[in-house]
C-alpha cells in the first residue's frame, strides 16, 4: 500500500475528505519526526507502534568490494517496535 492508497483508506474509514486525511497523516509524520529528533522521549501509539531514537556506537566495518576496514562514526538511529494489536494482526488473528 502506497501513500495515496493509505490516504484513501483513511478517508473512507474516518468519513473525511482525502485532503483532510492526507493533512492528518502528514502532521503525524512530522510530529513523530520532531519528537524522535529531540531524542528525549518515545512516541507510543498503544497497541500499534512505538518510535524511539537510539544511539549507535562507533565501529569498524569492512568495505564489501575491497575488504578494507572503514571507521563508521557514532550516530543515531530509530527503533520502531510493533504493539500487541499489530502483532496479532500479523498472525492473522
Amino acid at each position: 500500500m502506497n501513500r495515496s492508497e493509505l490516504v484513501a483508506a483513511l478517508a473512507d474509514r474516518a468519513e473525511v475528505t482525502r485532503k483532510d486525511a492526507d493533512a492528518v497523516l502528514a502532521a503525524l509524520a512530522e510530529t513523530v519526526g520532531d519528537v524522535v529528533a529531540k531524542g528525549d522521549e518515545k512516541v507510543t501509539i498503544p497497541g500499534f507502534l512505538a518510535f524511539e531514537r537510539t544511539h549507535r556506537a562507533a565501529r569498524t566495518a569492512r568495505n564489501p568490494s575491497t575488504g578494507e576496514p572503514i571507521e563508521v562514526p557514532a550516530g543515531f538511529g530509530v527503533k520502531v517496535t510493533a504493539g500487541s494489536r499489530l502483532k496479532e494482526a500479523a498472525k492473522g488473528k
